[in-house]
């Protein structure tokens, strides 16, 4: 009965791990994703501009918050998807792992991106300040310059396989950021103030700040996990078409 159990969870992982797989069962989950996040933006939007009030400190300013903080959210999380994938390349050399990674770099890059940037518009009217050198600040940056480099080393590589392994193992060293960016708000004096929301004894906010900024943030989420389908797709046909023409190209070469 093991041997059985074993043997149908290892035929599972091994279809799994076949590009071919994945291409069949992601094609399902694109329009329900797009669906899905078009709705959460369309809900999480209303209650950010009409539903949410505006700061008795920073007025309508405030509403900044509500795309700065998931877009915060998933710079961190993207790089946690890097870290897994980056297991998974290394230690179960899954054929899909290091495709997860590549494709999650450039979004991981375009969220932190607009996180700094949203928390520079947002920080000028409430710091009087665009840009402070504290702890999450500081830190948030060199997570944008980690991503930055990883796709560039991504693309000095012509051999992807052999790429995939010097990626995975920079970006588990690079890891080592993220519980830097998160517990920096605890650990030094900086200009962010602590969670406000997630917190051991609850949320020091009212409903009506936490539900549209939930909601805008599964709404993120879900763009995200969208977007990295997509460029997943889109990495595997990519991957594909390039081992198509190099077989082309050593055929010629044998023929002549």
């Amino acid at each position: 009965m093991t041997d059985q159990g074993e043997t149908i969870s290892t035929n599972w992982f091994s279809q799994l791990a076949h590009p071919g797989f994945f291409m069949r069962w992601s094609a399902y989950l694109i329009w329900p994703l797009a669906l899905i996040s078009a709705v959460l933006f369309a809900v999480g939007l209303w209650f950010a501009l009409f539903h949410s009030p505006a700061d008795y400190q920073m007025g309508e300013t405030v509403r900044i918050m509500y795309v700065h903080v998931p877009n915060a959210w998933l710079s961190q999380f993207c790089y946690g998807i890097m870290a897994v994938s980056a297991v998974g390349t290394l230690v179960w050399r899954h054929p899909m792992a290091d495709v997860s990674m590549k494709a999650a770099a450039p979004l991981g890059a375009a969220f932190t991106a607009m996180a700094l940037v949203s928390g520079a518009l947002w920080g000028r009217p409430t710091w009087g300040t665009f840009w402070e050198w504290d702890g999450r600040m500081t830190s948030t940056l060199i997570l944008f310059l980690i991503y930055l480099g990883l796709i560039a080393l991504w693309r000095t590589f012509e051999d992807q396989l052999r790429a995939a392994k010097v990626v995975a193992v920079l970006t588990l060293v690079g890891a080592v950021n993220i519980p830097i960016i998160k517990f920096s708000v605890d650990w030094w004096n900086t200009l962010h103030q602590p969670s406000t929301f997630f917190r051991a004894d609850g949320p020091k906010a009212p409903a009506s700040i936490i539900t549209p900024l939930l909601t805008m943030t599964l709404a993120f989420t879900v763009l995200f996990l969208l977007l990295h389908v997509l460029r997943m797709r889109t990495e595997v046909t990519k991957r594909k078409a390039d081992r198509l023409e190099h077989l082309k190209i050593a055929r010629q070469q044998k023929a002549s």
